[in-house]
């Protein structure tokens, strides 16, 4: 398989004090094995991450922004699902 087959993968790092992954790129990678380790080298040179997760590009489904309204309008009429209203101690800081 030359370069130019290389599937792309999307990385994920999740940082020392983070709680979640967080996207920070893509690469071309021959396999999973070579994919993790390129995403090592190229993304956490500074040991900026404790975890990382790679996903073959094609395996990642969007939605369309044309559908952002029949997605995300529903929500609005909840508003017990916004912390809008709800006093939050300092202490909690990852919300």
């Amino acid at each position: 398989m030359s370069t130019k087959e290389w599937p792309l993968w999307e990385v994920f790092i999740r940082a020392k004090q983070g709680l979640n992954h967080k996207h920070v790129g893509s690469l071309h990678a021959a396999d999973l094995q070579m994919a993790i380790e390129n995403a090592r080298d190229v993304y956490t040179r500074r040991m900026e991450g404790v975890s990382i997760w790679v996903v073959e590009s094609k395996h990642v489904h969007a939605s369309e922004p044309s559908e952002q309204e029949a997605l995300f309008e529903p929500a609005n009429d909840k508003i017990y699902r916004h912390p809008t209203f709800y006093d939050l101690p300092e202490e909690l800081n990852h919300m």
